[in-house]
């Protein structure tokens, strides 16, 4: 695990090293082998036999897919393959929160609004990356190799680094804190060891056993209760939380469940970003256009555009089940269709706020899951720059003028995003969450920026941002966007009951007959909230629940995610 504080991995590729093993031995990759459902969903979308069949008079089926995000592509992706036709719908955007938006005047300069950087630890994300031929590139997270040097700022105190080993060994301290807490606490090194050789009667056994002793528990509480937060006092805390580990400041989720950021930790999400180099949108809108090379059914070249006439649906209004047993999705605009199977991949929240739902299509237990999910805010705004002008040199110190910067002031995180020599570049001048999101929500774009150059100017006083940015600031705050109304979720303490009922409902054997056929995917229905690879395996959970609910079935040797779930999947509480 690298932190903003230590040093980083030996090699910033897809292969991780055991702090415990001997000096310079390769293990095994940490994977993000989701410690609730430890099912290999990079082994069972690489296996020959594909992820199942239905039987052949149902070919061409069709199935609504309400969400064109990343979850929504996957899902409709794969049904297309097995010979099903999916039918997207969309509200917006094709992408969800995979949007890419270009600057006017330069439309190959874009800033990534919602996800950017994605951990090499979320294998099954990596496997459509690397099927549709995309290109991507170290994300320039602090002291990563990708960074040329980094500023921590911290009470009007200021630390130039170019390696850790330049920081003061208060963050060192604060460092070794951590590690020791994940290590006393929640045996952070068991973990990683069982998750590298993919044992997953040791990963259950060590997560089964944590779970009813922390799930109550607040991320804060759980390292002002450890020994060595104990030990080192209340500053390194706070450091802790404003400084954070691997992607900046964490203190935003002090307030969620020590659970969430476990799941984080162990699995390295936290750790060996890169980025989706033209932007993260690619990837949804690549997976709308490609055409697989092992369709059942479908002639070859069709891709989802081509089924689709080029455009998805509109947003749907209502979903209810008619008389016959089908499902009716209505657009807002009133029209209507009716399916035998509906995936819903929107955040869960639209289905009470922005779709009506037929309350009898979900449990009341399901509902109230839906309804007590806790959504992050979140907050970027960038400018686009002349050139990279950051790694100009200060004459007297020999410093980088401007670093990828981390503050306790209003922008929290400032990444510099470089196209190269003497083309434009991005800055993202503040990347903020929760309470420090919502202090920029009432402003608009200049407005954020002036605010955002003023707190840079505390830190940069001889450095003159103002005179490289060329055309408008792009801004985004999801929480104020009607179709997401948050960034992605995160779990309070006590809502490890309620995940357990989202996540599970993909396998309907135990509901009754009026309650089977839609099924909940997205990333906010993952346990792994936030991050792409959790839209990515819901989705496929979604493909099995559909195949499922229509007759087919996993090939024998390669059982699906639903074949696995009772021996392997998240235990009940209660």
């Amino acid at each position: 695990m690298t932190t903003a504080t230590e040093l980083p991995a030996p090699d910033p590729s897809n292969t991780s090293y055991s702090e415990t093993a001997h000096p310079g031995a390769v293990q095994d990759p940490i994977t993000m082998l989701n410690p609730d459902f430890p099912f290999s969903y990079d082994h069972y979308l690489a296996h020959d036999a594909g992820l199942g069949s239905v039987p052949p008079e149902l070919y061409g089926t069709e199935v609504a897919v309400v969400g064109a995000g990343l979850s929504g592509l996957v899902t409709a992706y794969e049904l297309m393959k097995l010979g099903l036709r999916p039918v997207l719908y969309e509200a917006d955007q094709i992408g969800g929160r995979l949007r890419s938006a270009s600057f006017p005047s330069a439309p190959g300069v874009v800033a990534d609004l919602g996800g950017m950087r994605f951990p090499v630890s979320g294998k099954a994300f990596y496997h459509y990356v690397d099927l549709l031929g995309l290109q991507t590139q170290e994300f320039p997270n602090p002291l990563s190799a990708a960074t040329t040097s980094t500023v921590i700022e911290l009470a009007g105190k200021k630390h130039y680094a170019e390696t850790p080993a330049d920081l003061p060994p208060f963050f060192r301290e604060v460092a070794e804190a951590w590690k020791a807490a994940v290590n006393d606490g929640a045996k952070f090194a068991q973990m990683q060891d069982a998750i590298r050789t993919r044992d997953t009667a040791r990963i259950k056994e060590i997560w089964n056993e944590l779970l009813p002793l922390m799930d109550e528990q607040t991320f804060y509480g759980f390292i002002a209760g450890s020994e060595s937060f104990r030990n080192a006092g209340f500053a390194h805390r706070e450091a802790f939380g404003q400084v954070g580990f691997g992607t900046g400041g964490w203190d935003t989720d002090f307030p969620n469940s020590i659970l969430e950021i476990l799941r984080v930790v162990y699995t390295d999400a936290d750790d060996q970003h890169r980025l989706i180099t033209g932007g993260a949108q690619r990837l949804p809108e690549a997976l709308w256009q490609h055409a697989p090379s092992d369709l059942v059914h479908w002639p070859a070249g069709t891709t989802l555009e081509s089924l689709h006439s080029g455009v998805p649906r509109g947003a749907v209004g209502r979903i209810s089940r008619a008389a016959d047993g089908t499902f009716t999705v209505q657009e807002r605009w009133g029209r209507t269709a009716t399916y035998p199977a509906v995936v819903t991949t929107c955040q869960s929240w639209l289905l009470s706020t922005r779709i009506h739902t037929e309350e009898a299509l979900f449990p009341a237990e399901l509902w109230t899951a839906i309804e007590r999910s806790h959504y992050m805010q979140s907050s970027k705004t960038f400018v686009m720059v002349d050139r990279p002008f950051w790694k100009d040199k200060n004459p007297d110190t020999g410093h980088d003028v401007l670093s990828m910067t981390l503050t306790d002031r209003l922008n929290r995180a400032t990444y510099l995003l470089d196209h190269g020599p003497d083309k434009p570049a991005v800055i993202l001048l503040s990347y903020t969450w929760n309470d420090d999101a919502l202090k920029w929500l009432a402003l608009d774009a200049e407005e954020r920026v002036e605010l955002m150059l003023h707190s840079l100017a505390q830190i940069y006083p001889d450095v003159d941002i103002t005179s490289h940015i060329v055309g408008q600031p792009i801004t985004v705050s999801w929480e104020a966007d009607p179709n997401f109304m948050g960034a992605f979720k995160a779990n309070l303490p006590g809502h490890y009951r309620y995940q357990q009922r989202i996540f599970t409902h993909f396998k309907q054997d135990a509901l009754p007959e009026s309650q089977r056929g839609i099924f909940l995917a997205g990333d906010d229905v993952s346990f792994t909230a936030g991050w792409a690879e959790g839209a990515v395996t819901t989705g496929l959970n979604a493909v099995w629940g559909v195949v499922n609910h229509l007759g087919g079935s996993s090939a024998a040797e390669n059982p699906g995610p639903g074949d696995l779930l009772d021996a392997i999947g998240p235990i009940a509480l209660d």
